[in-house]
This record gives structure tokens, sequence and C-alpha cells, in this order.
């Protein structure tokens, strides 16, 4: 098993870009993701049907899960909240199409963990104002210590849970494919690369938007 990820290639710039294969997936995902958008979009009506009304009632069922969530500024959030989510579906769950999943790579869980506390930052100047902030921020000596205390330990623990989780799943399945016949690796693939895919996407969400949520109390 390695954990650190392997160089596909060099681009020859600036005396050698390293290209990964985490790096190669996570352009797999976005061209994915954008081309997915630009064909499911065509064409659409006022009045929905087929592929346009499930689409549809998946985005609304999201944004009120978001709304249930963070109220009258769901729709400041739910924009970022949504692309992370449509990400991690396919970056949690793509080993089952026999690719790597870029989420096993700490450099992404860290990526995605520094941009949702960058956000969480934002929202709460946006609540209190950069002066409000700042006050809150500065509040006391314990709130103070408290307030860069969670700077460091919320995108650590949310870097540190969707890698652990992803990189303990595609171990396990890589040591039962090692060890037992490939029907039976097919059966455990539905929890560890599916399930599991799904459920760690739904956990940094969720822990993401309670972030936004206190920070916008």
């Amino acid at each position: 098993m390695e954990i650190e990820p392997s160089v596909v290639f060099t681009i020859p710039l600036f005396g050698g870009i390293p290209i990964t294969m985490t790096v190669v997936v996570e352009w797999i995902i976005m061209a994915v993701l954008i081309v997915a958008a630009v064909v499911v979009t065509k064409g659409w009506k006022l009045v929905p049907e087929g592929t346009q009304n499930v689409v549809e009632l998946m985005v609304e069922g999201f944004n009120k899960f978001v709304e249930g969530a963070l109220g009258e500024h769901w729709r400041d959030y739910t924009p970022y909240l949504g692309t992370v989510a449509a990400f991690l579906i396919l970056a949690n769950t793509i080993s089952i199409f026999g690719l790597t999943p870029p989420t096993k790579d700490i450099s992404t869980t860290s990526a995605l963990a520094i941009m949702s506390i960058t956000i969480v930052i934002i929202a709460s100047i946006r609540a209190r104002g950069f002066k409000g902030y700042v006050k809150y921020f500065f509040k006391s000596p314990i709130n103070l210590f408290v307030n860069v205390l969670d700077l460091f330990t919320r995108p650590l623990s949310l870097a540190a849970r969707l890698f652990g989780n992803i990189f303990a799943a595609v171990t396990i399945m890589e040591l039962i494919e090692r060890a037992v016949p490939i029907v039976i690796p097919a059966v455990f693939s539905l929890y560890f690369d599916l399930f599991d895919g799904l459920l760690q996407m739904l956990v940094f969400v969720f822990l993401t938007m309670l972030y936004i949520e206190e920070a916008i109390e």
C-alpha cells in the first residue's frame, strides 16, 4: 500500500512540475462534473420533465437541507456546499471504477478543509462585520485562545477524518481483493467503496455547515 501518490508525468516548467495520480483523478472528476452539468442542463424547460425533474428534486432537497440549518443565509453558502458534495461523491467512490480516490491523499482533504474554514471565517465576518469579528475574536484571553485553537483544530479534524476513513476503506478493500475470490470483494465494495464514501461526504458537508451556522449566529 502506497501512501504517497505516484507521479504520472512532469510539466517541463519552473524546473519541472510533478503531476501525481491524485491530480490526474481530480482533473477527471472536474471534467465529469462540468460535462454532466452542461449535458443535464441543456434544453431545460419551464415545466420540468424527465431528467430535469429528477435533478431539480435533488437540488431542492439539498437546498432545504441547508436552509434548515442556515435559515435565511442558505442561498449564500449552498453553492459551495453543493459543489463540495458533488466533488466528494465522485472523489470518495471513484475506486468503483478502478481509480484511486483523491481523498486518499492528505493534500486533497487538507485543501478542502482549508477552503471550508475560509468560508466559515468569511461567514463570520459577513454576519458580524469586520470590526465585530475582530472584537469577537479578541473578546477575552480565553476567547482568543479558543478561537486561535479552532483555526487549527477544525481544518485538521476535517482533513484527518476524511483522509483517515477513505484511506482505511481503500486499504481494507485491497487486502480483501488479495485474500479472497472476486465475488466477495464486490459485496464488500458496496460498503467500503460506495456507502462509506457517501457517508464521509455527508459528514464533511454537515460539519462544514455546522461551523458556518455557528459563525453566523
